[in-house]
């Protein structure tokens, strides 16, 4: 697979940010298309529903349509913005940077989901880069950097273990100063809400704040925080239960990833049967479309990046790390199926939450499913600090 004008791997300037272009060998994309076309399904389970995990039915489904989709297309896409990798504490990183043509726009990273990658954020760059042509204000302009996280997308390979995700914050921040920037803000999901909130911790030089679709605070067992709960609060708690109760792989990834990455490495189907998160694990909620899943799984098949996405929560799970509280400008954007931070506990962790924000549609990719939506939240909350 041909993937850079130049080899990632490259030892010479390890510092230098090289330009960048997906471009998949039609050896890769044949040999895909031959796997699919032999899928073995596993036998059904008695119900041919999500309540044991990916169903067939959903799954023939899947793969006519991967067969019938246009990589080609979706590579032009992904590759009509600028794309750069470089090395950060030893680790290749990649990265898509669009810089905005208004003066004065504010530096913004986009840390992204699991199982996701860069690729999260395509249909949100213009309404970032571009607020003018789409009904805002040139002052909430805004540059963006948008990184593959080590073993995610097309960082790889992971070069060493221990990357948690403090540790790709602090890569983050170099980053950003690398590219030239003297202060930057964060937005994150999932994954990348823990890294920016990890940059929050951090608090390096010229961070402004970070923006989040999730704070991942949970009850310390002290019964008087459930005082101030108000009733969407325990439907909140219903649903982190229910979470809990379908996401096992944060415990198959966080205790043999590697085991794990076998099969979905050798089989696409499995890397996108084990992707049903895009699909809120098949409870009806989720608006993101087959194609931009297809879209999601096909750029970490092409990268075969399934063991260091998977080898990430092994990494955070073994780091030994004393809670601290954020006290670095905080914003949050609550989406109606999304997990649903609670504001008692999450300000118990997090002192400076300037910003919070109720929306009554989307779901844990906001930026797949409501990047309007999403896009002036962000500028909200970055406009509320600039203002202060």
């Amino acid at each position: 697979m041909h993937r850079t004008v130049e080899d990632m791997t490259n030892p010479t300037a390890p510092t230098e940010i090289r330009p960048f272009t997906i471009d998949v060998a039609q050896a890769d994309l044949d040999d895909l298309m031959e796997r699919l076309a032999r899928t073995r399904l596993p036998q059904p389970a008695p119900a041919d529903d999500w309540d044991t995990g990916t169903p067939n039915s959903y799954l023939r489904e899947a793969v006519e349509a991967w067969r019938a989709f246009d990589w080609r297309a979706a590579e032009a896409r992904i590759n009509a913005v600028p794309h750069f990798v470089t090395e950060v504490d030893g680790q290749p990183i990649h990265f898509i940077h669009v810089r905005s043509a208004h003066p004065g726009a504010t530096p913004l990273l986009l840390a992204h989901t699991y199982p996701g990658s860069s690729v999260d954020y395509l249909d949100l760059i213009d309404l970032l880069v571009d607020p003018v042509a789409h009904g805002g204000r040139a002052e909430d302009a805004f540059d963006v950097v948008i990184p593959d996280a080590p073993g995610y997308g097309f960082s790889n390979p992971v070069t060493e273990s221990g990357w948690t995700t403090a540790r790709v914050a602090r890569a983050y921040d170099e980053l950003m100063h690398r590219l030239g920037y003297a202060e930057y803000g964060i937005h994150g999901s999932d994954n990348g809400a823990l890294v920016a909130r990890d940059l929050g911790l951090a608090a390096p030089e010229g961070f402004l704040g970070l923006h989040v679709l999730q704070l991942f605070s949970f009850p310390s067992g002290d019964p008087a925080e459930f005082e101030h709960l108000e009733p969407q609060d325990y439907a909140g708690l219903e649903h982190m239960q229910w979470f809990q109760s379908v996401g096992g792989y944060n415990t198959m990834n966080a205790s043999r990833p590697q085991t794990v990455a076998v099969g979905l490495s050798d089989s696409p189907i499995a890397l996108l049967a084990y992707s049903e998160l895009f699909n809120s694990f098949g409870n009806g909620t989720s608006l993101v479309t087959l194609e931009q899943i297809i879209t999601e799984v096909s750029v970490n098949w092409f990268a075969n990046a399934a063991a260091g996405m998977s080898r990430s929560y092994l990494d955070n799970a073994r780091a030994e790390a004393e809670p601290q509280v954020n006290a670095a400008p905080t914003g949050v954007a609550v989406f109606a199926d999304d997990f649903q931070t609670i504001k008692v506990f999450a300000e118990r962790d997090n002192s400076n939450i300037v910003h919070w924000s109720r929306f009554e549609q989307g779901g844990h990719f906001a930026a797949l499913e409501m990047p309007e939506l999403l896009a002036g939240d962000i500028r909200a909350f970055f406009a509320s600090l600039r203002d202060a």
